[in-house]
């Protein structure tokens, strides 16, 4: 019987650089989901510049981890938060929140739902 895999769409037991597995495309937000279970989901995103996922709730408390770009514009309920390469922010499960590329930057989104 085949061992089920958890986590997708990346190479196993390499050193991989994150930001380089999505590529920016004008006009687009391109993403490489990598894992999608009842619990967690974890994704890879690229944003071009002027594309954006307008606001919406999770059911799940939703982690972003800036890996490339100037910066990232993400609103969470009024609260407007500036984050660059590097950083990160929590966006907390039944609140709403936003997210737009002003300039092009990729990010890495866990969401984990309770069971």
């Amino acid at each position: 019987m085949e061992k089920e895999t958890l986590i997708k769409n990346i190479a196993f037991s390499e050193a991989l650089p994150l930001a380089s597995l999505v590529d920016y495309e004008e006009g687009r937000v391109v993403s490489r989901t990598l894992a999608q279970k009842k619990g967690v989901g974890m994704t890879l995103f690229a944003f071009a510049k002027g594309e954006g996922i307008s606001a919406h709730a999770s059911t799940g408390d939703a982690f972003v981890y800036i890996l490339d770009g100037d910066h990232a514009v993400i609103t969470i309920d009024e609260k407007v938060l500036t984050l660059k390469a590097g950083e990160s922010v929590v966006m907390p499960a039944g609140i709403p929140h936003a997210l737009d590329a002003e300039e092009p930057f990729k990010m890495l989104l866990v969401v984990v739902k309770p069971e």
